[in-house]
């Protein structure tokens, strides 16, 4: 063999070494981040489209309710100053929203003591605020129990370590089996507090929501009360 075919060889495996050296190293994205996490990720992403959706539906819901028509209530005093009960009736059905449909439920109760319209309207204002807080008892739920489930798979991500550790023989220990255990343990708290914050303020943005139109419902309640006691012109 000639000197510039060993020459040739050595400059050949330099180049090889030094491409194998600048070679980027494996970037991790989110999917390949879940993927280490196990079958816990699977629920925690269950569980986070169930807190999207039912934040979605919620919010679609609460701004029906919370939008109401400037002209409402005073196109109810002149129906019933009139003495069109029928047209005050008619004009909530149309009107379908939280409000209207406790001022029908007051106006079906004309003629009866104040304190049983009254009543009757609080009872429907119950039922409505009921209504508005379907589902988020739930939410709640994801909030707090995400990231126990997240602190779950820490547990058993360091307890498939630990197992690891003691299955190797001869007191040497390699990180290539314990990474899996050690990834599973740090991605599944990730994965928990990230749902748990998520619907966590999700929850909390809710119900600061429904209390203010809990207190539109109050406003419509006193004005039509003020109108039921105030004198026609």
């Amino acid at each position: 063999m000639s000197f510039l075919s060993i020459f040739l060889q050595i400059t050949d495996t330099l180049s090889m070494s030094a491409t194998e050296m600048v070679a980027e190293p494996e970037k991790m994205n989110l999917w390949t981040m879940a993927t280490y996490g196990g079958p816990i990720m699977i629920i925690l992403a269950i569980m986070l489209a169930l807190a999207v959706y039912l934040f979605i539906e919620r919010m679609v819901t609460l701004k029906k309710a919370s939008k109401e028509e400037k002209s409402f209530m005073n196109r109810i005093k002149d129906y019933i100053h009139e003495g069109k009960i029928d047209s005050a009736i008619r004009l909530c059905q149309e009107t379908n929203n939280p409000t209207a449909r406790m001022v029908e439920k007051g106006i079906s109760r004309l003629g009866r003591p104040m304190s049983d319209v009254l009543v009757a309207i609080e009872n429907v204002g119950n039922i409505e605020i009921a209504k508005l807080e379907k589902g988020l008892v739930l939410l709640a739920s994801i909030s707090g129990g995400a990231p126990m489930l997240g602190f779950l798979g820490t547990v058993t991500g360091m307890v498939s370590t630990f197992f690891n550790m003691a299955q190797t023989s001869g007191g040497t220990i390699e990180l290539s089996s314990l990474s899996t255990g050690m990834y599973q343990a740090m991605v599944t708290t990730i994965g928990g507090l990230i749902v748990g914050i998520i619907s966590y303020f999700a929850y909390n943005y809710l119900v600061a929501r429904i209390d203010a139109v809990m207190r539109k419902l109050e406003t419509g309640t006193m004005e039509f009360l003020d109108l039921l006691n105030e004198p026609a012109a």
